[in-house]
């Protein structure tokens, strides 16, 4: 089999699974689920990418392996500082704000 055929229909399936329209009872969820699910997703980012630098220190896992978890643990820090940054900007406007 051709290998472009192959990452093609990676990328298809891939995308198909993503595409899926979400059930309405599901899609709506309130701020406090949203930002709760946003900081596990954080956490469980930080806690893979580390198993995966710790192994690539003992010898168990590939470079690009322990380049990608490095790669994916700086986006992450990088979306909370800007996530962060947004919150105190609010919270500075509105104490700018007049009473």
């Amino acid at each position: 089999m051709d290998i472009k055929t192959t990452l093609a229909s990676q990328i298809y399936s891939q995308t198909r699974t993503v595409a899926k329209p979400v059930p309405q009872d599901t899609a709506v969820r309130s701020a406090g689920q949203a930002f709760e699910a946003a900081a596990s997703d954080f956490m469980a980012t930080l806690r893979e990418s580390e198993d995966t630098v710790k192994a690539g220190l003992a010898g168990r896992a590939d470079p690009q392996a322990v380049v990608e978890a490095l790669a994916a643990t700086e986006l992450a820090v990088q979306t909370a500082v800007a996530v962060r940054d947004k919150v105190v900007e609010a919270y500075q406007e509105i104490l700018r704000m007049p009473v």
